[in-house]
């Protein structure tokens, strides 16, 4: 019996890394920014407030996409990036990033300004919005 939850226990495991290994966020543009691709390093430098190259568009805290997409694309978890941020505000030095609520809201955000860049979910990417980085 041991020896079969333990397989049991290997397989759900195994399963579940699977899941979060492929999913994949996508960080979009506007249709209209001319932007056509961008290295995570770029993307980094903005979403931390070391670039204005582009505004950034954050996701709300509670969206799993934020925390997967600040691990992968910075380094750094969604606090350590909120905490960034707050000093840049603090200091004069930026202003934080408008948040909203979903991947749909994103797409809206991005194309309402040229400047704008965000991030969504893989599975959300339409011909709405242009994909210039996919990050795994």
């Amino acid at each position: 019996m041991k020896k079969y939850t333990h397989t049991l226990v290997a397989m759900v495991l195994a399963t579940a890394a699977s899941a979060h290994a492929s999913a994949e966020t996508v960080v979009v543009v506007g249709m209209k920014n001319p932007t056509s691709t961008m290295s995570v390093e770029q993307v980094s430098q903005v979403f931390l407030g070391k670039s204005t190259s582009h505004t950034p568009i954050d996701q709300d805290e509670s969206n799993s996409v934020r925390a997967d997409f600040y691990k992968k694309a910075t380094g750094k978890d969604a606090s350590q990036v909120k905490a960034i941020w707050s000093k840049l505000v603090f200091t004069g030095k930026g202003t934080m990033p408008k948040e909203v609520a979903s991947s749909a809201d994103v797409k809206k955000a991005v194309n309402a300004d040229p400047s704008a860049i965000g991030y969504i979910e893989k599975a959300a990417l339409d011909g709405s919005v242009k994909a210039v980085l996919t990050i795994q």
